[in-house]
C-alpha cells in the first residue's frame, strides 16, 4: 500500500485516503516533497482535516511554486471543503474549489454545541 493508502495508477497524482491530520503529517509531507513530486492531489478520500494537514497543504503548493512546479488540489471532499471555507483558504491555493451545499438544511456548524450553537452566539 502506498501512504495514500491506495495504489497510485499515476504517480502524478496522490490520492489522499482518510484523515489529513496530525497523525499522518510526517507520512504525508514525505510523499507531497518527494521528487518526483505529484503534480495533483486528489482530496475526495479526505474524511478528516486538522491545522497540521492544513499547513501541509500549504507547504507543498508553496514548495511546488518555489521550484517551479504545478501542484493541483482536486475533487475536495466535504471535509476539505468545509475547512478552506472556515479558513478562507479557497483564494491561496488558487483551486477550483466547488462548495457543496449542507447535507442538511439545519446541519450544525462544526465547532457548534451540543445545542447549535456557535461559541460566540449566546
Amino acid at each position: 500500500m502506498t501512504p495514500a493508502n491506495e495504489p497510485k495508477s499515476d504517480p502524478a497524482v496522490l490520492r489522499i485516503q482518510g484523515e489529513l491530520s496530525i497523525y499522518r503529517a510526517a507520512e504525508l509531507k514525505q510523499v507531497l516533497l518527494d521528487d518526483p513530486a505529484p503534480t495533483e492531489v486528489d482530496l475526495s478520500g479526505v474524511t478528516e482535516i486538522d491545522t497540521a494537514g492544513v499547513q501541509l497543504l500549504m507547504l507543498a503548493k508553496r514548495t511546488a511554486q518555489a521550484h517551479q512546479r504545478e501542484l493541483r488540489l482536486v475533487a475536495h471532499s466535504a471535509a476539505v471543503s468545509e475547512a478552506f471555507e472556515l479558513l478562507n483558504l479557497g483564494s491561496y491555493f488558487d483551486d477550483p474549489l466547488v462548495m457543496t451545499a449542507r447535507h442538511h438544511a439545519n446541519a450544525t456548524h462544526p465547532f457548534a454545541d451540543s445545542t447549535g450553537r456557535r461559541p460566540h452566539e449566546s
